[in-house]
């Protein structure tokens, strides 16, 4: 018994984190090395945003933040797309992907994803003066409105299925997209719930629209993790689930989720 207790003491990590000798190889080389890599498109406020001088923050940070902390193991930000999040996490350009993303059925197909947390629906964001114009999807769905998409996700998934009407553009950088709506540039913006009540809070030009009645079933977010590595898996789990219990989770909302 005390042979036993002594292999599995030796299994374990100094930060509680059992992680056997030769686990799977990601893990193994995160281990070693130190560095967990984080692909984010940073353009997603309030779940992540990168800023002028390079660093990162939001809701996804503070906790992907934790979590390396947990792992004794620092962060490398790599940036990524949206058009091309899922294809560079499958060919291996970082270990873990986070900003704001959607947990879908097509994605978990592919890849994994870490436990939901936000629920939200897609709601519109619009000029608040024109506000009143928009009831519907239907009235969204107008020769005369022009929508303003990001490429690559689930918002621009929603304007090509629903919104075949409307005048519709492309613009490639997601967080300059609500300035445009302020500006005249553009009308509405098809986006989640908790960005669009970020940029009406932010900008007072704005509104958001289908709060309370979103216009799709509610969702989750989560982070994806790649399926090559099981061990990797279990122990970015296990984190998760740490940063649940001891409330970070909850502290990154009450931050940014307002």
């Amino acid at each position: 018994m005390k042979k036993i207790l002594l292999a599995v003491a030796g299994a374990v990590t100094a930060l509680g984190i059992a992680t056997a000798a030769h686990s799977g190889p990601r893990l193994d080389k995160i281990m070693d090395n130190k560095v967990i890599r984080v692909g984010t498109p940073g353009d997603y406020r309030p779940f992540s945003i990168k800023n002028n001088n390079g660093t990162y923050e939001g809701h996804d940070i503070d906790v992907i933040t934790a979590m390396a902390k947990e792992l004794n193991v620092d962060i490398q930000y790599i940036d990524t797309s949206w058009p091309t999040l899922l294809d560079d996490l499958k060919s291996n350009k970082f270990d873990v992907a986070v900003g704001g993303i959607t947990r879908t059925s097509a994605r978990i197909g592919q890849i994994d994803m870490l436990p939901g947390y936000a629920p939200f629906g897609k709601v519109a964001l619009v000029r608040k003066s024109e506000a009143s114009k928009y009831n519907s999807v239907d009235d969204l769905n107008q020769s005369s409105v022009h929508v303003i998409k990001n490429p690559g996700g689930t918002n621009e998934q929603f304007v090509l299925e629903h919104l075949t009407n409307a005048k519709v553009s492309t613009h490639e950088n997601n967080a300059e997209i609500p300035g445009l709506i302020a500006e005249g540039d553009g009308d509405v913006m098809i986006t989640e719930t908790f960005e669009a009540l970020h940029y009406s809070n932010e900008d007072e030009r704005l509104k958001a629209l289908f709060i309370e009645d979103p216009l799709t079933p509610k969702h989750e977010l989560g982070f994806m993790v790649p399926i090559d590595d099981g061990d990797f898996i279990r122990v970015m789990r296990f984190a998760w689930d740490l940063m649940e219990t001891r409330g970070v989770v909850k502290q990154a909302a009450d931050k940014w989720l307002k």
